[in-house]
């Protein structure tokens, strides 16, 4: 009877390892996982969905705004209505006839596309060299060496100097070269290829193909998704450039979109100077809002052909491990 008793017992004791109802008057058991990992209550969706809708009108508003006036009509802009409730396209048959915005946005675009492909031919040319340091040699020191361009800079004036002196002043090249190659994304690029299986490469050279083959035929071709991350950095670094502008071109014929932009909706110049001279003028706030537009339009197009390669290029290419 003693040894049935200690049976009992023990099974008393075991009863919510089991699974069965605790004896605690009906109580959960607590299951030990933090609390935003759990179900969250009506309420508290509620309120998420709440607080990311305004948080999207907040961002989005500014935007609408933008496009909105670019098209309001000169009633309503003199009006001073905050939403325009009549449109048109004047600002932008004016802006587009005078040949200046036109001008510049061919201007950003050749700079953009032919930047974006030298920069990331030399990007990933430069990456796949440094991730042979056993091969290359220097290969640890030309590593040190872009590594220091992420932290010290020679500066406005050292640059200009060695700008004019290499004759590139007034010269779309002016616009290319000084950024041709991000330390940053070349370290994003190295990484990527440094994940690439050592194994295929390995036996394609035991194959006795050169290491151009290798590059173009198998590192490449398996890249594509860090390849389409960094071009949309640099497109979008080049479309956005200015600064650069303002120091080397002179020549306005030669002005990106962003330094037009700069000039006549940062700066406030005449505007009369956008404007085909036998159009009437619209009001200035729709021709600079139209400016605003034709220079963010463009390069936002691009953002989504690229979105699904951004978390399998940036990821893998920024952790190594």
């Amino acid at each position: 009877m003693a040894v049935l008793d200690q049976i009992d017992q023990s099974d008393q004791i075991d009863e919510p390892a089991r699974g069965h109802r605790p004896r605690d008057g009906g109580r959960r058991r607590t299951t030990g996982r933090p609390p935003w990992m759990g179900t969250p209550s009506p309420t508290t969706r509620a309120l998420k969905v709440v607080v990311i809708a305004m948080i999207g009108v907040v961002m989005l508003y500014p935007f609408l705004y933008v496009i909105m006036f670019s098209f309001a009509d000169a009633g309503s802009v003199t009006s001073g209505q905050l939403i325009p409730t009549s449109f048109s396209t004047v600002a932008y048959e004016s802006i587009f006839a005078g040949g200046v915005v036109t001008r510049s946005l061919l201007v950003t675009a050749g700079v953009t596309l032919v930047g974006t492909t030298l920069s990331l031919f030399f990007t990933a040319m430069l990456a796949y060299g440094l991730t042979r340091t056993r091969d290359v040699p220097f290969a640890k020191g030309a590593m040190v060496l872009v590594l220091c361009t992420m932290f010290f800079g020679a500066g406005i004036i050292p640059n200009y100097l060695l700008i004019k002196q290499l004759g590139l002043l007034d010269s779309y090249w002016a616009l290319i070269l000084p950024g041709l190659i991000s330390a940053f994304n070349m370290i994003v690029m190295r990484n990527f290829f440094m994940e690439l299986p050592q194994e295929l490469l390995e036996s394609s050279r035991i194959d006795g193909a050169s290491e151009f083959r290798i590059f173009f035929s198998i590192v490449l071709p398996l890249s594509k998704a860090v390849l389409a991350v960094i071009a949309l950095f640099y497109a979008v670094g080049y479309w956005n450039s200015f600064f650069n502008a303002l120091l080397y071109i002179n020549d306005t014929t030669k002005w990106p979109i962003q330094l037009v932009l700069n000039q006549y909706v940062v700066q406030g110049s005449a505007l009369s100077d956008l404007q085909a001279p036998d159009r009437p003028a619209p009001p200035a706030q729709t021709v600079q809002m139209a400016i605003v537009v034709v220079a963010t339009i463009p390069i936002l197009l691009v953002y989504p052909f690229a979105q699904r390669f951004f978390t399998k290029g940036v990821l893998t290419g920024a952790i190594k491990g």
